[in-house]
C-alpha cells in the first residue's frame, strides 16, 4: 500500500489571486493499494465513496497519462483528512495531489515533478493550490499555453501563521460565481502592484511592506459580504499587530501572518471570536518546505 502526506495550502495570498500559494502544516494521508476486487473508498462521506471521488478520479488521471494498466481490478483507497473540506485551506487540491502521487508510485514513477505539477493543474483548473501542496513552502505559479510556470519563494524564518476558520463553509463554486467577470483597469493596477509587493517583501524579509501588499480588489470585497463577520475578524486581527491578514482561497477561512515571537496574538483574537455568533477554529501553523511525500512505497 502506499502512502502519501499532502499539506494544506492558503492561495490567492494577498493580491496575489490565483497565481500565489502557500504550503502549510497541516495535513491530508492518502493510502492506495491495488487489490483483486472492486472499488473500495473509506474514510470519507458515504456521498463520496464511489467513481467520482476526487483521489480516484485523479489517479484515474494520471494512470491515463502514464499509459497504465491496473494489475488488478479494484482499488483500496483510505483517506486520512484533517485539512477542512470547502474552507479555503485547499482540500480538493490535496485530494488531487495524493491521488496523482500515488498512482505515479504505483505505476513505477514515470512521470517527473514538472509533468506532476502539470497534471494537477489541468484536474484543478488552475496551478495556484497544487504547486505548493507539491513542492511545499510559496510558490508562484501561472498557466501559459500547455505549460506550467513556477518558482519558489523565499519565505522569512522569522514567519508564522494563523488559520481561522469558521464553522461554516463557502464551496469553491459559488464563491468564483460571486466574482465579476471585469473589473475596473485602476483595479487591476491594485493588485498587480501589492502582488509584486508582497513577493518583494517575502524575499526581502521586510515585514513592514506586508499588511499593505496583502490588500486586494479582485476577490476578497466581492466574497466578504457572504462571510459573516469577515470584516470583523480582520479587523480585529489587524488590531492586534499581526503582519498581514487576507482571505485564503476562496474563504471562509482568514489566514494570518504572524512574527514567530508574538506569542499572545492566538490567546487575544480567540477571546474575540468567542463573542461572535458563528464558531471560529483559530490554530498557528507553520509554513510546510517538504511538499507532498512518499511516507510508504507499499
Amino acid at each position: 500500500m502506499v502512502e502519501v502526506r499532502v499539506p494544506a495550502t492558503s492561495a490567492n495570498m494577498g493580491a496575489g489571486f490565483d497565481c500565489l500559494g502557500i504550503a502549510l502544516s497541516l495535513y491530508n494521508y492518502f493510502y492506495v493499494e491495488e487489490y483483486d476486487g472492486t472499488l473500495d473508498i473509506q474514510g470519507c462521506d458515504e456521498a463520496h465513496k464511489n467513481e467520482n471521488n476526487l483521489v480516484y478520479t485523479s489517479i484515474q488521471r494520471c494512470f491515463e497519462k502514464i499509459g497504465y494498466k491496473a494489475k488488478n481490478k479494484g482499488l483500496r483507497i483510505k483517506i486520512k483528512s484533517d485539512i477542512p473540506s470547502s474552507r479555503g485551506l485547499g482540500s480538493s487540491a490535496a485530494c488531487i495531489v495524493g491521488g496523482i502521487m500515488c498512482a505515479n508510485e504505483i505505476a513505477g514513477s514515470r512521470l517527473s515533478i514538472n509533468e506532476l505539477v502539470k497534471l494537477a493543474s489541468e484536474i484543478e483548473g488552475h496551478p495556484d493550490n497544487t504547486t505548493p501542496a507539491l513542492l511545499g513552502g510559496m510558490t508562484v505559479a501561472i498557466s501559459h499555453g500547455a505549460r506550467i510556470y513556477y518558482e519558489k519563494v523565499n519565505i522569512p524564518s522569522d514567519l508564522k501563521f494563523c488559520s481561522i476558520s469558521p464553522d461554516f463553509t463557502l464551496p469553491t463554486k459559488k464563491a468564483r460565481s460571486i466574482l465579476p467577470e471585469q473589473i475596473p483597469f485602476k483595479d487591476a493596477v491594485f493588485n498587480v502592484s501589492r502582488a509584486s509587493l508582497l513577493v518583494a517583501a517575502m524575499a526581502s524579509g521586510n515585514h513592514e511592506l506586508i499588511k499593505i501588499a496583502c490588500e486586494d480588489r479582485l476577490h476578497q470585497p466581492y466574497r466578504a459580504a457572504h462571510i459573516p463577520d469577515y470584516n470583523e475578524v480582520i479587523k480585529e486581527a489587524l488590531g492586534l499587530n499581526c503582519l498581514g491578514a487576507f482571505l485564503s482561497g476562496a474563504g471562509p477561512t482568514i489566514l494570518v501572518i504572524l512574527k514567530k515571537e508574538d506569542r499572545y496574538f492566538t490567546e487575544n483574537l480567540s477571546c474575540f471570536l468567542s463573542k461572535l455568533e458563528n464558531k471560529w477554529d483559530i490554530r498557528e501553523l507553520e509554513p510546510d518546505f517538504e511538499g507532498a511525500q512518499i511516507i510508504n512505497k507499499g
